[in-house]
């Protein structure tokens, strides 16, 4: 018979709230941003050009800069702090909800008619309009990329917001996902594009200043989407619910109207006076920019249609000028080589290329006199072969030095021109500049460069014990400081765990031994130990421990159990999943976290085990935890790494996937039955241990899928890199899968080195 639970006899005088399920929190607690001096000056050196701003903030998720730029971006667009006349904060959460909808379906009345035209254009322009409103589609949920968070899990908002994030991933599935979907859309219109965190993706987007910068604020928001909870929220559900690219590309939603209003009905449920003014706020903000934008792309088709074939064959030129300076040897126009005439100043390494027209302006090219040259030039005389053929149309032809330059519609454009000046025709070339949008980009380029946060600060990271470090790590978005902390805590532990390549073998639950890389030598190594260490050493215990030593070891592993899934978090964003690998790390992580069933979530089911133990302890993202005295000091380390590891998913990429076989095979076998076993004995729920039992195994669970990720990335290394990168790689990986080692292994790492202190003694183990 199961004994009945008893109080655990822990210390309550701690004077904190202990935290308690469901985590109702609508927005973080209010704390300033502390940056360093190195990294403020990094960012006060960064550009603040629309592309080149953009580029950085999708490209650059593990820097202090970044971050800084990312709250610059926000403090331009988000309306400073301060009472809201038009807000009810006593209205009821239906209500509230109702009023949005109303303001919504206000907006998208309008868009609907604008919509509906710009859809109807003819191919040519539609595809202008769609090539612009590409980066904004292609954004579309960044912000709840890393959303899910230390700092933010189990809220029961976050897990709503969570399952949507999973749906527009597709479930797990990339190919399924939003973004695949609204890339299949894009290409049937013509527009085809690189990665959104390629150099030249805004340059291939051909997009003005304006969708730049629309595109920087949700970029933003996607950085610090924790201590903006609520504006996360309303940004969500205009965007959505409004669904301009649906409408543009006449898509189905991927987010349906009920679970929308389902999901801000229980936000301000939750949400206290400030939140919900910080929510209207943001839903005000969303439904100007999409306003702003669809106007703009209006305007552009306007602009596009009116343009004179002169015009369009100068936009053509302007956008091929910075790579056309030195590959025309000695082509003249008029009294100059050509090579002479588009010479670009060179551009730093890594800058984002300007757009349209403006690239004209990189060279001093006067497109009027070059065109009124060029019309005039040999190189537009007929040759007889067909409408508009001459020299220069030739040179475009299969196995002519300009095939595969311009594509079908430029080089069409180009033969109509060139049969115009053929014809005799000789217009005033009056070019049209490209300023669509201009005017409201230099406004809020404006904002961006008066921006001022008052809640960021400047000050080193000096953290005084590992509770502090741990408190910064899990709220690392208010402490960027502590990134170059926790970049060199990472890379020091992956270090010296290589020490267990030598000594690896004789680990009780692990064997981090060196071994080439095969796919077939990963199986075999990983089978064996899940077999060998991990399985079929279980026997029942036949003896229980008493209730105070249970608990004891328990208090060791919880640190890291309120932190679940951590080391994954990060590795799927947006611009850094296209990947294989990435799916099926995101499905992962998304089964840590309940897949959005917040009953499911891993978090969650600590919190239940800790209650039912009777362990009181406050949120690990609160400053009181730094004083809890429930789970030992020894034990910070592990949680501190696995921390500081996850907030670098482009730099510790291969240690991460080394990491996670290792902790996903950790999850089975005898040290999890045996908790189960002492656990029931002394009637604390089991909900966590058997959870990972059953998920982690080695036939189809986690710990397989682990050892399937590894394989998909190396193969891909493989594909793309050769042999030698495997094995560069490989040694990465195989010390991240060291790292976990390193912690539980401290029995034999003592043994190994007491024989280096005592070189004459045996080491047995």
């Amino acid at each position: 018979m199961t004994p009945a639970p008893t109080p655990y006899t822990g210390r309550r005088d701690r004077g904190f709230v202990p935290f308690v399920l469901p985590d109702t929190i609508a927005a973080l607690p209010r704390r300033p941003f502390e940056f360093s001096r190195a990294g403020v000056a990094e960012a006060a050196a960064a550009s603040l050009e629309p592309a080149a701003l953009f580029h950085r903030l999708v490209s650059d998720q593990e820097s202090e800069a970044s971050l800084l730029l990312a709250r610059h971006v926000l403090d331009a667009f988000l309306p400073a702090d301060g009472p809201d006349e038009d807000v009810d904060t006593q209205a009821g959460p239906e209500a509230v909800a109702a009023a949005v909808a109303t303001q919504i379906a206000e907006v998208r009345a309008e868009l609907v008619g604008t919509a509906d035209a710009l859809r109807r254009l003819d191919p040519e322009l539609r595809e202008g309009v769609v090539r612009e409103r590409s980066p904004l589609a292609l954004l579309d949920g960044c912000w709840l990329d890393t959303l899910s968070q230390p700092a933010t899990q189990p809220s029961v908002i976050v897990n709503r917001l969570f399952a949507h994030h999973l749906t527009l991933r597709g479930d797990g599935s990339p190919q399924r996902g939003l973004a695949q979907r609204r890339r299949r859309a894009l290409e049937a219109e013509g527009v085809h594009l690189p990665s959104i965190a390629a150099v030249d993706f805004l340059d291939k987007a051909r997009v003005r200043p304006l969708t730049a910068l629309h595109g920087c604020f949700y970029l933003a928001l996607s950085r610090l989407p924790g201590n903006f909870l609520p504006e996360v929220v309303g940004v969500h559900h205009v965007f959505h619910a409004l669904g301009t690219d649906d409408l543009l590309l006449g898509t189905a939603p991927p987010l349906s109207e009920p679970e929308l209003r389902e999901t801000l009905t229980a936000f301000v449920g939750l949400a206290g006076p400030d939140e919900r003014r910080r929510l209207h706020a943001a839903v005000r903000l969303t439904l100007e920019l999409e306003r702003e934008h669809i106007a703009m792309l209006a305007e552009l088709a306007s602009w596009r249609a009116g343009l004179t074939l002169e015009s369009k064959v100068a936009e053509i030129i302007a956008r091929h000028v910075p790579l056309a300076g030195s590959q025309h040897g000695g082509v003249r126009v008029g009294d100059s080589l050509l090579s002479d005439i588009f010479r670009a100043p060179a551009r730093a390494r890594g800058e984002a290329p300007a757009s349209g027209l403006d690239r004209a302006a990189l060279t001093g090219v006067d497109l009027g006199v070059f065109l009124a040259d060029f019309r005039e030039s040999r190189h537009l005389r007929a040759t007889g072969a067909g409408e508009g053929a001459c020299r220069f149309t030739d040179a475009m032809r299969f196995g002519g030095p300009m095939f595969g330059i311009f594509d079908e519609r430029e080089a069409a454009t180009f033969r109509a021109w060139a049969a115009s000046v053929q014809s005799g025709e000789r217009p005033d070339i009056v070019i049209s500049p490209a300023t669509v949008g201009d005017e409201r980009a230099a406004l809020r380029s404006a904002a961006l460069a008066r921006s001022a946060p008052a809640d960021v600060v400047v000050a080193e990271a000096e953290p005084r014990d590992h509770r502090e470090l741990f408190h910064r790590l899990v709220n690392i978005e208010n402490f960027p400081n502590t990134l170059p902390l926790a970049a060199e805590q990472a890379e020091r532990c992956f270090s010296e765990a290589e020490i267990l390549f030598v000594h690896g073998r004789d680990g009780r639950y692990t064997d981090a031994t060196w071994f080439d890389y095969s796919p077939r030598a990963l199986y075999e190594r990983a089978e064996r130990v899940y077999w060998e260490k991990l399985v079929e050493p279980y026997r029942p215990l036949a003896e229980i421990p008493d209730r105070d030593e249970v608990l004891f070891r328990q208090t060791t592993y919880y640190l890291t159990y309120l932190i679940d899934g951590a080391w994954l978090h990060r590795l799927a964003g947006l611009g850094h999943d296209e990947r294989t690998s990435d799916g099926m790390l995101f499905a992962i992580y998304a089964d840590e976290m309940g897949n959005g069933d917040l009953r499911k979530n891993h978090i969650t089911l600590t919190h239940r085990v800790l209650a039912s133990a009777g362990i009181e302890l406050p949120h690990i993202r609160d400053e009181a935890f730094m004083d809890q005295d429930e789970l030992p000091d020894d034990l910070y380390g592990f949680a501190i790494q696995q921390l500081c590891m996850c907030l670098f998913p482009d730099r510790f990429y291969d240690e991460i996937l080394g990491y996670n076989l290792a902790i996903e095979m950790f999850g089975s076998g005898e040290m999890r039955l045996h908790e189960i076993q002492k656990l029931r004995h002394h009637g604390i729920d089991t909900c966590y241990e058997q959870a990972h039992l059953t998920i982690d195994n080695f036939s189809a669970g986690h710990a397989k899928q682990a050892a399937d990720i590894i394989v998909a990335h190396l193969d891909g290394v493989r594909r793309t890199l050769g042999d030698a990168a495997v094995a560069a790689q490989w040694r990465r990986v195989w010390r991240g899968y060291a790292s976990f080692a390193y912690f539980l292994e401290q029995p034999l790492l003592k043994k190994v080195a007491a024989a280096a202190d005592d070189p004459a003694a045996e080491l047995v183990i």
